[in-house]
C-alpha cells in the first residue's frame, strides 16, 4: 500500500499520470526514513531537511504540512503495510503538473511508500565490501548537490558500473577530482584518531547520519572529526573507510584496489548510532 496525498492505494494502482513533473523533469525531492516499531528515526531532522529543500526549490509548502502531519502520514502508511518491526519509508514530494521547464504552479503533492526492513537495529555487516572510483562523470559542486532530489542519474550510472565490474559500491568525484561520496551515502575516512568527511561545499549529500555522527563526535576525547576535501590518494593511506546512510547506518569498506581496511572505529560508532536513533525524535 502507498499513501498518495493522504489516501491509501494498492501499489499496483496507477495514480501518477504521465504529466508528473517528478517523472518529466526530476522536479521532486525525497526522504528515505527508517521506522521501527512505530518510532520514526530522526523525525525532526528529516522533516526540517525536507522543508529546507522545498524552500530552496521554491516549492509551495502547504499550511498543514507540519511535523505532526509528516509523522502521521508516515505512520498511516506503515500501519497499512505488512506487519513488520521495521519499515523503510520513502516520502516523495513533487511539484504539481503543468508547464514545461517553467512550472505553472508551485503547489505540491506527495507519495509515501513502505518496504519491510530485515533488521530493526543498525547492524554492522562485515562481509567483503570492495569499492572503486567512478570517473566517467562528476558531481557538480553547489547547494543543489546537497539536496536529496530525484536527479540521481549519475548515481544510477555509477551503480550500473559497479554491478558490471563486481564492486559493492563506487566513490564519486567532483569536477576538482575530490572524492565526494558513495553512490548511496556519505563517506568517512579514518586515519589514526582523525575521522575525515568531505564538506558540503564539495557537493556531497547533506546526510542525516553524517550530521548525527559529526555532532556526536565533536566533543569526543579520543576521536577528532574534520570536514575537509578528500583526495583519491588519501584512500589507500587511510586505516578505515566507511559509508553512512539512514537505512544501513554504517557500512564498512573492506577493500579499495590493493588496500584492505579494518572496521574498528565503525564497530564503536554503530553502538552510538543505535542509541541516538532510539533517543532522538
Amino acid at each position: 500500500m502507498i499513501n498518495f496525498n493522504g489516501e491509501l492505494y494498492r501499489d499496483d494502482d496507477t495514480i501518477l499520470n504521465h504529466d508528473n513533473r517528478g517523472f518529466l523533469y526530476g522536479d521532486a525531492l525525497f526522504e528515505t526514513i527508517r521506522v521501527v516499531n512505530g518510532h520514526i528515526y530522526f523525525l525532526e531532522d528529516h522533516y526540517l531537511r525536507l522543508m529546507s529543500s522545498m524552500r530552496i526549490l521554491r516549492m509551495e509548502i502547504p499550511m498543514n504540512f507540519t511535523m505532526e502531519f509528516f509523522e502521521d502520514e508516515i505512520k498511516k502508511t506503515t500501519r497499512a503495510n505488512e506487519n513488520a518491526q521495521g519499515h523503510r519509508i520513502r516520502f516523495s514530494v513533487f511539484r504539481n503538473s503543468g508547464g514545461l521547464y517553467t512550472p505553472k504552479t508551485n503547489d505540491t503533492s506527495y507519495v509515501v511508500s513502505a518496504k519491510k526492513l530485515e533488521t530493526p537495529f543498525y547492524v554492522l555487516d562485515e562481509l567483503p565490501y570492495e569499492v572503486e572510483l567512478f570517473k566517467d562523470f562528476f558531481v557538480n559542486k553547489g547547494m543543489l548537490a546537497n539536496l536529496k532530489t530525484n536527479n540521481k542519474v549519475l548515481h544510477v550510472v555509477a551503480g550500473t558500473f559497479a554491478k558490471e565490474n563486481d564492486y559493492a559500491n563506487c566513490l564519486l568525484l567532483n569536477l576538482e577530482k575530490s572524492v565526494v561520496e558513495a553512490i548511496n551515502g556519505n563517506l568517512f575516512l579514518v586515519s589514526g584518531n582523525t575521522i575525515k568527511t568531505p564538506p558540503l561545499k564539495d557537493g556531497c549529500l547533506d546526510g542525516i547520519i553524517r550530521k548525527k555522527l559529526i555532532s556526536a563526535l565533536k566533543d569526543d576525547e579520543h576521536l577528532k572529526v574534520v570536514e575537509e576535501s578528500i583526495s583519491p590518494f588519501e584512500l589507500q593511506k587511510a586505516d578505515e573507510i566507511f559509508i553512512t546512510n539512514t537505512i544501513s547506518g554504517i557500512i564498512p569498506v573492506t577493500k579499495y584496489r590493493k588496500k584492505e581496511y579494518n572496521s574498528d572505529i565503525a564497530k564503536k560508532l554503530v553502538g552510538r548510532l543505535n542509541v541516538l536513533a532510539r533517543l532522538t525524535v
